[in-house]
């Protein structure tokens, strides 16, 4: 029994060891050779293979096939030169053809040259120069390649590298992917043939009929047309540039949405819009903005910002409409105002202050009806449309509609003159108020003084109208239509009138800044952007595994200066960056001039 086993174990060794020689000394094999010759002039062991009339010669090797009409074959370095109509096929899926190929059956290192073509399922490889390594199964040009995709356009590149294993293309340098849509132009790009997924490192642009995306990392799914980009991305319409920390791109559907960091620039109409999510529909001429969203008219002399919860700015470019719900505010050097949405027409120069019944309704002393302030001027009610000249930038009128309430505070003590009634027309120059209509159920409370602001009196009035001029810093009240006035000294004047019914100072919500504009928003948490991961550098095609090969399939007998077939095509910056001694090992010595 004991026999038996060390027999048995003697003959499985031996088994495998037969298997790994026979691995180890599998040769090139001739299929077909046609006419063969010897030829002395090249050392012993030298044959040449012609093609006949039949067919062209054919060689294997460990499932590689080589056609070509014409071969010189090695024996002692197990190495072929093809040449002319030289085809290389691979299984059923790798197919590569050339003028001319050499091809190791040692290193397995096969080298292409003169129109060569790779052909992979998904994909045609066109280059000059293409080297082929079996055992990593990659292909490698640095002499200008091109690739086609049916669907995703082409693709060219002064470096490029074919992972055959998972169908990916490596290409750096001058890299250029057009496509009929679009031309897409980057140093670095990772291009799966099977999904038609690039992956874009560094400065990128992609220019289409109607916008420039650029970015310096990012993603594009060529057969869907849709994008991923981060790290200083932008996208550039024809009238808009829409920029972001993190953005996502729709080509068919002609959309765009972005997150963190968000600017949209009206390059026409001379606006910007920020936040930190955003949308943009480029076909219907559609922004949408939230969180910490802001509207800026830049203006020559005092820019308007706009803020609310939620920005829509919507229209083509020579009739835009910005909407702001939620909270919205305004503010300008010498005009705020606040109020649930704001709309304004930017064609028309027409702003409106509108609230939204969208709460309980509440008892009319507290409700927060739209607001606006002028210098020290409160202006209040149902709705608030202000009338600017697009033109000249200058505020032109202002109507308040319902409950119309003006209140200003007195200069000199702690009383505040009041102006009410139903509607108000007011007319601005200079962008200063200057005349105010009251119009129906008109009352006042004011505090009327002298040239040297001395107090006269408080006049509370009630009227059809009043009419309120401002000139030169004075106010004259002009009453209108069954009058009912009353001039009371300071003293005798009945504290709980001093307040007309709807009283509502709101100095404290008042915007003094940009910064005041967020005031009342909740603090703002971005999300944290993950991003693409960082460029891996191509590694080197011919790197210490291949030279190793290429080493020991070195001819040990040769002569000093004889050539090295299995390394002759291996670019001697390659030898050197490797190990600088390899350069004069595997390649044969220049010859001195005499």
């Amino acid at each position: 029994m004991k026999a038996l086993y060390i027999f048995t174990v003697l003959f499985i060794s031996f088994s495998f060891s037969t298997v790994a020689q026979t691995q180890k000394l599998k040769k090139i094999r001739v299929e077909y050779s046609g006419f063969v010759d010897s030829d002395s002039l090249k050392g012993p062991g030298v044959s040449v293979f012609t093609r006949d009339n039949t067919q062209q010669v054919h060689f294997s090797h460990d499932g590689i096939n080589v056609w070509c009409d014409q071969a010189v074959y090695y024996e002692k370095e197990d190495f072929i030169e093809a040449y002319s109509n030289v085809v290389m096929k691979q299984g059923d899926t790798i197919n590569m053809n050339a003028k001319y190929a050499e091809y190791s059956g040692k290193t397995q290192l096969a080298f292409a040259s003169g129109d060569v073509i790779l052909t992979e399922p998904k994909s045609v490889l066109t280059t000059d120069t293409l080297y082929f390594d079996r055992i990593k199964q990659q292909a490698f040009y640095q002499s200008k390649g091109k690739v086609v995709r049916d669907t995703s356009g082409t693709i060219t590149s002064q470096i490029g590298r074919y992972y055959m294993n998972s169908k990916k293309y490596q290409f750096v340098k001058n890299v250029v992917l057009v496509n009929p849509e679009y031309t897409m132009n980057s140093e670095h790009l990772d291009f799966y043939t099977e999904t038609g997924h690039a992956y874009l490192f560094g400065p990128f642009t992609i220019v289409g009929e109607n916008n420039t995306i650029y970015a310096e990392r990012g993603f594009y799914n060529t057969n869907n047309d849709t994008g991923y980009f981060v790290k200083n991305s932008k996208i550039n319409y024809e009238n808009r540039v829409f920029e972001g920390d993190s953005m996502y791109f729709d080509r068919k559907l002609s959309f765009a949405s972005a997150t963190n960091n968000i600017k949209v620039t009206d390059t026409i109409n001379n606006s910007i819009a920020k936040g930190h999510y955003a949308e943009v529909w480029r076909a219907k001429d559609s922004v949408f903005i939230t969180k910490r969203a802001l509207a800026i008219t830049v203006q020559e002399k005092d820019s308007i910002y706009m803020h609310s919860d939620t920005l829509m700015v919507t229209g083509k470019p020579e009739h835009r409409i910005t909407r702001a719900y939620y909270n919205a505010k305004i503010f300008k050097s010498d005009l705020s105002g606040k109020a649930d949405s704001i709309h304004a027409d930017h064609k028309s120069g027409l702003t409106q202050l509108i609230n939204i019944d969208r709460f309980p309704k509440m008892d009319f002393t507290i409700k927060r009806r739209p607001i606006l302030w002028h210098l020290g001027t409160q202006i209040t009610g149902d709705s608030i449309h202000l009338i600017s000249n697009p033109k000249t930038e200058q505020i032109d009128s202002l109507l308040v509609f319902d409950n119309a309430f003006l209140i200003s505070k007195d200069t000199l003590s702690e009383g505040f003159n009041q102006i009410k009634g139903l509607r108000l027309i007011g007319l601005f120059k200079d962008n200063e108020l200057y005349n105010v209509d009251i119009i129906k159920n008109a009352e006042v409370i004011n505090y009327s003084r002298d040239e040297n602001q001395e107090l006269i009196g408080i006049n509370k009035s009630k009227s059809g109208k009043i009419n309120l001029l401002i000139e030169d810093g004075y106010k004259i009240i002009t009453l209108i239509d069954q009058v009912d006035s009353d001039l009371w000294p300071e003293s005798k004047y009945p504290k709980n009138e001093k307040k007309l019914r709807g009283f509502d100072w709101r100095e404290e919500e008042r915007p003094k800044s940009v910064e005041d504009l967020f005031s009342e928003d909740a603090p703002l948490v971005l999300p944290i952007i993950k991003g693409l991961g960082d460029y891996v550098p191509q590694e080197d095609f011919f790197d210490a595994a291949l030279l190793k090969r290429v080493d020991d399939a070195r001819n040990k007998d040769a002569k000093k200066d004889e050539e090295q077939k299995a390394s002759r095509t291996i670019p001697k910056n390659a030898l050197k960056k490797a190990d600088p001694g390899l350069e004069n090992t595997l390649q044969k010595p220049q010859k001195k001039e005499n």
